[in-house]
């Protein structure tokens, strides 16, 4: 098999990090292993890289996903439970505008959510970027709390070129695409996204940040290195983009960890260093105690109280270089 791609390799180490704590079944992480790497063999090959022997599949699971009509049961449909923090923010919320968008991208149409505030501005814009199950309620959540304080948010779906979360019926197929997908077609549709953003008549044009959580995470640091309007960037818990594009960013950046999320943080050296080295604007936060994805509030690692206090910084962070 040809070798894995950071993303793949970051996807697979995910999921044999959930089986080994419990959150999936060996099964589910082998057919997950599978759409990833293309095939049952390659996925056993992939699996004995990272020091995990797979089990036999039972079935035999096809390595791509073709687009199925819009009518089948969306991915989003997996999410473990609805909203449980204070930050939620509702659909009919009053003071915010919220809808699904599309707008043109380097190959085709991107789509995405767009949320705002309803009255005033000019605004800040920030682009919010979806974990490995796609723009699916939680992350449309998000956004809408991006709204709620004060931004312009479109959240781009990075599944556009495979016609969109909504239309994949099976959640393992999500982080399969996402892990083939190349990486330069990803921040080409997130680079489409602040094209789009800059169009909206209530965002300040000079004022553009973005956020990301887990593998959106990683894509935050990509974006922030790609895109030179990107003035402010708070990734959570992402892997490192490649640290010799580090030089190139020009966004301040808040990176948000958790203690105990340690495949994640072996990185962190690494990507101080850089930043330090490049003599860029940065700040490391890393909660005690909490683990990778305890942001989200529709998961099992959810952290209230951290969950609040990171929002808290961020916006802080945000406001004190886009306002």
């Amino acid at each position: 098999m040809k070798p894995l791609g950071d993303f793949q390799r970051y996807l697979l180490e995910e999921f044999v990090e959930d089986w080994r704590h419990g959150e999936m079944s060996r099964r589910e992480m082998v057919r997950r292993a599978i759409y990833l790497t293309g095939g049952t063999a390659s996925a056993a090959t992939a699996l004995l890289s990272v020091g995990c022997a797979p089990m036999p599949t039972p079935t035999a699971i096809p390595p791509t996903a073709t687009p199925v009509p819009p009518t089948a049961t969306p991915a989003a449909a997996a999410a473990p439970s609805g909203p449980r923090s204070p930050l939620s923010v509702a659909e009919g919320d009053p003071a915010i505008e919220a809808q699904k968008v599309e707008f043109d991208g380097e190959v085709g149409k991107v789509f995405g959510y767009l949320a705002r505030p309803k009255t005033g501005g000019p605004f800040p814009g920030l682009i919010v970027i979806h974990e490995n199950r796609g723009l699916v309620p939680h992350i449309q959540d998000v956004t809408r709390r991006a709204g709620k304080a004060g931004y312009v948010a479109p959240a781009v779906d990075l599944l556009s070129r495979n016609g969109g979360t909504d239309r994949v019926t099976d959640p393992a197929q999500v982080s399969g695409m996402l892990g083939q997908a190349w990486p330069e077609d990803l921040v080409a549709d997130l680079n489409a996204g602040i094209k789009f953003l800059k169009t909206q008549p209530s965002v300040r044009q000079d004022r553009i940040g973005a956020l990301g959580f887990c593998f959106g995470g990683g894509y935050t640091l990509r974006l922030a290195t790609a895109n030179k309007e990107v003035r402010a960037a708070a990734p959570f818990y992402g892997p490192n983009p490649p640290l010799e594009s580090i030089p190139n960013t020009e966004a301040a950046i808040l990176a948000i960890y958790g203690e105990t999320d340690s495949r994640i943080n072996t990185g962190i050296p690494q990507v101080e260093a850089a930043l330090k080295s490049a003599n860029r604007t940065f700040e490391l936060k890393i909660y005690p105690g909490v683990n990778h994805a305890f942001h989200n509030d529709t998961g099992a690692a959810w952290n209230e109280a951290a969950a609040l206090d990171a929002w808290a910084k961020i916006n802080d962070w945000f406001k004190k270089r886009l306002a």
